[in-house]
């Protein structure tokens, strides 16, 4: 289908930013913390919904969804990105791996998963799906012997990429999730260029620490939020270089007690070490302290508007993305390969911001012209010049300056 083109014409907004001196990067998103009840969630009185409390709630009696439940087989989908990195590895294709749990596991049996959907806006690229639902970053409490690799089964983040390295026997660690066997054989560690990592929910409902400072007891960095991801990370830096990494916050989410009572949202309802929005805060805190590592948020509404008033059209459960905001997320995090590899100007993926109300699955994100031309006019240069691959200069392109001219005036003055 062809693809709508999605301009952005706030010409009047662009300008006062630019006069500002403000960045789109600016964080101005909302701090957010409420009780919920019934009563809150159904409201549409945004002022109501909107208003803070400041107050965190330990749940002793927080219900903990089924993460699993939603997560289907890999046979068709994972069959097929398998084939598609071993068969085309000679044409150069950007490589792109997930780990992650349902949030990036959802979707799989019928190509509406995260990955898949990632791949369908950069050109020339294989995304390889290695997320399982239900799964922590952190290896497991219970196991202390984290060095015995001859028997390693865990599928947290940090066993999964044990067994994407070699460290560790892959059949011991996707004995529950045989499918994946084809896709995680399909893809070399060396041949990754980008890796994108979600992990958090379930370390939440796991009561897992941040990380070692985060408790009076010792925990070792594997046992840890924070500790697992800056882990994993590190042993896949080993093997890929050149790879950039995307840690991708947990997903902001609405919580129930045990009776089927609304407790809270990811601001406020904390299991004893943090919220869900304390996890999404460590996950920025391992992109700022790793090299070449980046964060795309999914909590703090930064790039689109989940949240209570729209809870209902992003969640299926209050918990998982729909399908229709896998593909909001998916657009999202596509900005970043196509900004590397020159696909589109990066300043897209700072001003992309999109609201579920008007958001058309088929459109692609386009930053007004003119906009670009003033405040990113290296990357217009670029445009202009037609070196992006998914954007090209169009009749309501302006020119660029006639240096020749400006020179002369120069001269003249």
């Amino acid at each position: 289908m062809k693809k709508k083109i999605l301009t952005l014409t706030a010409t009047i907004l662009a300008f006062s930013t630019i006069a500002t001196g403000c960045s789109f990067g600016q964080d101005d998103t909302k701090e957010a913390t409420e009780y919920i009840n019934d009563e809150t969630l159904n409201s549409t009185d945004d002022s109501s919904a909107l208003e803070s409390t400041g107050n965190i709630i330990v749940a002793d009696d927080l219900a903990t969804p089924d993460f699993e439940d939603y997560t289907t087989a890999a046979a068709t989908a994972e069959a097929s990105a398998a084939a598609s990195v071993d068969e085309t590895q000679e044409e150069d294709k950007v490589v792109m791996v997930f780990f992650g749990d349902s949030q990036i596991a959802n979707g799989r049996n019928d190509g509406t998963d995260i990955p898949t959907l990632v791949q369908q806006r950069v050109p020339n690229s294989v995304a390889v799906n290695l997320a399982i639902g239900g799964t922590t970053a952190s290896l497991e409490a219970s196991t202390a012997d984290y060095e015995d690799y001859e028997n390693w089964s865990s599928n947290c983040f940090v066993g999964m990429v044990h067994a994407f390295t070699g460290k560790v026997k892959k059949e011991n660690v996707l004995s529950s999730n045989p499918d994946l066997m084809t896709a995680m054989d399909s893809v070399s560690p060396s041949d990754v260029d980008y890796y994108f990592i979600e992990y958090g929910a379930n370390d939440f409902f796991s009561k897992v620490p941040l990380d070692k400072f985060n408790t009076d007891q010792n925990y070792d960095d594997i046992h840890t939020y924070y500790g697992a991801l800056r882990l994993g990370i590190s042993e896949l830096r080993q093997s890929s270089p050149n790879a950039k990494f995307f840690l991708i916050s947990p997903v902001y989410g609405i919580y129930k007690d045990n009776s089927g009572n609304y407790l809270g949202d990811s601001y406020v309802v904390s299991n004893g070490f943090g919220t869900l929005s304390d996890y999404a805060k460590k996950a920025g805190n391992v992109s700022a302290d790793e090299e070449n590592a980046f964060l795309v948020d999914a909590m703090f509404m930064s790039r689109f508007d989940l949240y209570l008033d729209t809870a209902d059209q992003y969640l299926m459960d209050n918990v998982h993305l729909t399908e229709t905001g896998r593909r909001i997320l998916a657009r999202i995090v596509a900005h970043w390969p196509n900004g590397f590899e020159f696909n589109e100007p990066k300043a897209y993926r700072e001003s992309d911001y999109i609201n579920i109300a008007t958001f058309d699955p088929d459109e692609f994100y386009r930053l007004d012209d003119g906009v670009l031309m003033d405040a990113f006019p290296d990357q217009f240069e670029l445009l202009v010049k037609g070196e992006y691959k998914l954007v090209k200069p169009n009749e309501n392109t302006p020119q660029l300056p006639d240096s020749s001219s400006q020179e002369s005036t120069q001269e003249n003055g």
